[in-house]
C-alpha cells in the first residue's frame, strides 16, 4: 500500500504533463476562395491542414483572394497570440506575412490582391507557397503548414512590373584609381624674374638703412655685448629664407608648417632681446 501511494502522485503528474505536451494548435472550417472582379465568379476549396490542396489557386490582376479558418487550441477555439498566412517564393526563400483577423472564438480571415503583393513575388516564376501560421504563449505547440499554392496570373495588356534585384554585397572587379597629377611650380623663367627683382631691391634697401642712421661701427659693440641674440636673430632670417627656399622646390606644406612656426618663435624670442640691446645703446646716447 506504501508503495501504491508514493506511485500515484508521480502518475498524475506525468498524466498532467502529457496532456500539456499534447496540447497542439489547429484550425478547422477552413477555405480559400478566389472572387473575380470582371465576371463576379467565386471559386472555393475547403482546406485542411494535414493534406494541401493539389492544383494550383489562380489569383489575376482583378481578382481577390478570400482565407478563412477555425483557429483551435487542443480542439477548442481560441484565439491565438500569432495568425498569419505566409506566402513564399519557391526559388529564393522569400517570404512575406499577411496577418489574420481573429475573434476570440477562433474566426479569422484575411483577404488580398495583386496591390498586397510585393514586386518580387508578383514576378515569381513559380507558383507561391501559401502556409497558414498559428502560435500562442505557453505550452502548446504552434503550427506552420503549407496548405496550398497562388498562381499569379497577370494581365496581357498591362506591361510586367519593372523589377531589378538589389545590389549584394561580394566580390567586385578591381577598381583601377586615377589620381590628380600633384600641383607643380611656375615656370623657372617667372622664378627667376622675381628672385632678380628682391635682389636688386638690396642696394636700396642698404642705402636707406645707411641714410636713416645705420652705424657699422657699433657692430662689434653689439656683438660683444649679446652675441648669442644678434647671431641667433639673423641666423633665424636666414633660416626662414632656408625654409621658403625648400618649400618651393620639394617640401610640402604639412612639413614646412611647423617648420615655420618654431623658426618664427626663435625669431621672435632672439629678435626682443637684440632689438633690447640696440634700445639699450640708443638710451645711453650712443646711436
Amino acid at each position: 500500500m506504501r508503495i501504491s501511494h508514493s506511485i500515484a502522485p508521480a502518475l498524475l503528474l506525468l498524466a498532467a504533463g502529457a496532456a500539456q505536451a499534447a496540447s497542439v494548435w489547429g484550425f478547422d472550417d477552413g477555405s480559400v476562395s478566389v472572387v473575380a472582379k470582371k465576371s463576379g465568379d467565386t471559386i472555393k476549396e475547403k482546406l485542411s491542414q494535414k493534406t494541401p490542396l493539389l492544383k494550383p489557386v489562380s489569383l489575376g490582376s482583378t481578382d481577390t483572394l478570400k482565407l478563412s479558418l477555425t483557429a483551435k487550441d487542443n480542439g477548442k477555439g481560441k484565439r491565438p497570440h500569432q495568425a498569419f498566412l505566409l506566402l513564399q517564393e519557391q526559388d529564393s526563400g522569400l517570404e512575406a506575412p499577411f496577418p489574420l483577423t481573429v475573434k476570440e472564438s477562433g474566426k479569422a480571415a484575411v483577404q488580398l490582391s495583386h496591390k498586397d503583393l510585393p514586386i518580387q513575388l508578383l514576378v515569381a516564376a513559380k507558383p507561391l507557397k501559401a502556409s497558414v501560421v498559428l502560435a500562442s504563449f505557453g505550452s502548446a505547440q504552434g503550427l506552420s503548414t503549407p496548405v496550398f499554392e497562388v498562381k499569379i496570373e497577370t494581365d496581357a495588356n498591362v506591361p510586367s512590373p519593372a523589377y531589378e534585384k538589389p545590389l549584394r554585397y561580394g566580390k567586385k572587379p578591381e577598381i583601377h584609381h586615377i589620381f590628380r597629377p600633384d600641383p607643380k611650380n611656375p615656370p623657372k623663367v617667372i622664378s627667376l624674374f622675381f628672385a632678380l627683382g628682391v635682389v636688386a631691391t638690396l642696394p636700396a634697401l642698404l642705402i636707406g638703412w645707411i641714410s636713416l642712421g645705420g652705424n657699422l661701427s657699433h657692430l662689434s659693440k653689439a656683438i660683444g655685448t649679446a652675441p648669442l641674440s644678434h647671431a641667433t636673430f639673423l641666423g633665424s632670417i636666414v633660416a626662414m629664407e632656408f625654409v621658403f627656399f625648400m618649400y618651393y622646390t620639394s617640401w610640402n606644406l604639412f612639413k614646412t608648417l611647423p617648420i615655420i612656426a618654431a623658426v618664427a618663435a626663435v625669431t621672435v624670442l632672439s629678435g626682443t632681446k637684440a632689438l633690447g640691446e640696440v634700445q639699450s645703446r640708443r638710451l645711453a646716447g650712443e646711436r
